[in-house]
């Protein structure tokens, strides 16, 4: 049994040499030298190539003039919509954030001004309570004052009144410690001669 494994080996490395010779001969009967040339450039395949570049270049031109270009057409014009879409939605909310800026400024300026309003009011009120006031205070105080007055002049004509009649005591009082008894008549009669006049 080995030795049959071993013929059959034999067998085909002779096959197999046999083969390359057979393309070696035949290639140098067909171009006169060993096959030394790239496939591609080998001038004896150049109509199958043409063909078959022909075929695959029609074949990529269908498909991408019937399938790939029309999508991605598509898909540009869905984004340029999109786009155009996005940007007049950005005009727009820019619109609205520019009249809302300017809606707030307004209400911000006429609330100022009713601030300020209110605060020149609230002003106003108050110098006229405190005038009336004042006004109220100071015209007691001028009666108060004149009530005063009316009282200090009362006491001082009464005190005025009773001047001549302490002085005369007093001059009486006085003359009679040092000179001893004296008429009270007499000093009364000289103390208002001398307060008259």
């Amino acid at each position: 049994m080995a030795s049959n494994t071993t013929t059959s080996h034999d067998t085909e490395a002779t096959q197999a040499t046999e083969l390359e010779l057979e393309t070696q001969s035949s290639t140098v009967a067909e171009g006169g030298e060993a096959a030394d040339v790239f496939p591609p450039f080998d001038p004896a395949s150049f109509g199958s190539q043409l063909l078959w570049l022909a075929l695959s270049f029609a074949a990529l031109y269908i498909l991408m003039s019937k399938i790939a270009l029309p999508r991605i057409g598509e898909i540009l014009e869905v984004r340029r919509d999109r786009i155009e879409g996005d940007l007049a939605e950005a005009e727009r909310l820019r619109q609205k954030t520019d009249q809302a800026i300017e809606a707030y400024e307004t209400d911000l300026a006429n609330a100022r001004k009713k601030a300020h309003t209110m605060a020149e009011e609230a002003r106003d009120s108050i110098r006229k309570d405190l005038d009336a006031k004042r006004v109220g205070v100071e015209t007691d105080l001028a009666k108060k004052m004149a009530t005063a007055e009316s009282r200090i002049q009362s006491t001082k004509t009464e005190a005025l009144g009773h001047v001549d009649e302490i002085a005369s005591d007093t001059a009486h009082a006085l003359v009679t410690n040092l000179l001893g008894r004296t008429a009270q008549k007499l000093t009364k009669d000289a103390v208002a001669k001398v307060v008259k006049g």
